[in-house]
C-alpha cells in the first residue's frame, strides 16, 4: 500500500454523521487542504497524511530528498490551520535546550526563571531533524509522548493542538545521525514525499513563473480555528470499530512479527496508532466506523518507521513497504 490517497474516499452508503457539527467540521477540515493547494502542487497525499496526524493527535516523519516541498508543505499547512508555528533548523551543535527550554538568570531579581523553548507552540518544524545528535533529538521525546515539558522539577504543559513536523533527507549521510527506534516510535506517521507527476510539475513551474515566491504565503489564509479543531479531535475519537477489524489489525501486527525478513515486527503500541490513524481516515470519508479497507490505505504509513528487518534481508535489498504489502495480501480480511 502507498500512502493515503489524495482526497478522501467516496463513501460507498451514505455517509452518518458522527454528531451534529461533525459536517461542518470535515468542511472546514477540506478548506485545509483547498489552502494548502494554493502553495505546494501534487503532494495531496503529503496532505492528507498531516491532517491525519493532526486529527489523530499525532505526528507525522516527513521524508523526501532536497527540493519536493517538504518544508513549504509544512509551513502551508499551519497557516491554513491558523496556528502558531515555530521553525528549528536542527544542526549538530543544537543543544536540548535550545528545543525544550531552558533556566535563564535575571540580574534584576537575582533569581532563575525558565524561558520557553520553541517546542511551546502548535505546531513544531522540526527540520532536518536527523542532523542533531540523539541528546538534543531526545529533548522532544517528553513533548512528543506527554505534551508537557519538565525543568528543574516543574511540569510545563504545551498548547493544544500540538504537532511535531519533522523533516529529513533518506540520501545525505555524512553529518547526520540516524533516529532512535523510541524517537521513531513517537512519529505517528512516516510520509514519502515524493517528486511530483509531471503536469503537477509543470504547474509549479507556471506558478513561479507568474510570480509566485515561497517565502512568501500571503495567499495561503486560515481555513479553521483552535476550537474547531479540538472538536474534530474529538469526533474522530468517537468513530467505532467492530471486534472484527480489531481482531483484523492484531492479525496484521502478529503477520508482521512472523515476517522472515522482519527482526522486530510491529508492537501494540504500533497496532493502536495504526487504530487511531484508520478512525481518522474514516472519520475525514464521512464513516462512523473504520472497515478495512481504512486499515489497509494507513498500515504502510504508520508502521514502515517501525518495522526493523534483519540484517541480511537488507543486505538483499528487502524493502519495508514491500514486506507490509505482502502483510496486507497474506492476511485474511474480515467481511
Amino acid at each position: 500500500m502507498t500512502d493515503p490517497a489524495p482526497h478522501p474516499a467516496a463513501p460507498t452508503a451514505p455517509a452518518v454523521s458522527l454528531d451534529p457539527d461533525a459536517e461542518r467540521l470535515r468542511a472546514a477540515i477540506a478548506r485545509v487542504r483547498a489552502e494548502v493547494g494554493k502553495a505546494v502542487v501534487g503532494q495531496d497525499g503529503a496532505v492528507s497524511g498531516l491532517l491525519i496526524a493532526l486529527l489523530s493527535d499525532g505526528h507525522a516523519l516527513l521524508e523526501g530528498v532536497p527540493g519536493v516541498a517538504k518544508t513549504l508543505l509544512v509551513r502551508s499547512f499551519s497557516r491554513a490551520l491558523g496556528l502558531d508555528t515555530k521553525r528549528v533548523q536542527f544542526t549538530p551543535d543544537l543543544m536540548p535546550g535550545d528545543v525544550s527550554g531552558s533556566l535563564v538568570y535575571d540580574a534584576k531579581t537575582g533569581e532563575f526563571e525558565f524561558r520557553e523553548g520553541p517546542v511551546f507552540t502548535n505546531i513544531l518544524l522540526a527540520d532536518e531533524i536527523n542532523r542533531t545528535p540523539p541528546k538534543t533529538q531526545s529533548a522532544l521525546l517528553e513533548a512528543m509522548e506527554e505534551r508537557q515539558v519538565s525543568s528543574d522539577g516543574v511540569t510545563r504543559p504545551l498548547p493544544a493542538p500540538f504537532l511535531v513536523a519533522a523533516t529529513q533527507n533518506p540520501i545525505e549521510h555524512e553529518g547526520t545521525y540516524t533516529l532512535p527506534e523510541a524517537q521513531l516510535d513517537r512519529f505517528l506517521l512516516k510520509l514519502t514525499i515524493r517528486v511530483p507527476e509531471r503536469d503537477a510539475e509543470i504547474d509549479v513551474l507556471r506558478r513561479h513563473s507568474t510570480g509566485f515566491s515561497p517565502r512568501r504565503l500571503d495567499a495561503v489564509e486560515a481555513a479553521v480555528t483552535p476550537d474547531e479543531i479540538l472538536a474534530a479531535q474529538r469526533s474522530v475519537r468517537e468513530v467505532s470499530a467492530t471486534d472484527d477489524v480489531l481482531s483484523y489489525i492484531v492479525d496484521l501486527a502478529r503477520a508482521t512479527r512472523q515476517a522472515a525478513s522482519v527482526q522486530v515486527g510491529a508492537s501494540p503500541r504500533a497496532a493502536t496508532a495504526l487504530l487511531s490513524a484508520a478512525k481518522s481516515w474514516a472519520w475525514l470519508s464521512g464513516y462512523p466506523a473504520i472497515t478495512p479497507d481504512h486499515v489497509q490505505a494507513m498500515l504502510t504509513p504508520v508502521w514502515r518507521h517501525r518495522i526493523l528487518l534483519r540484517p541480511d534481508a537488507e543486505i538483499e535489498g528487502v524493502a519495508v513497504d514491500s514486506v507490509l504489502a505482502s502483510v496486507l495480501r497474506q492476511t485474511a480480511v474480515p467481511r
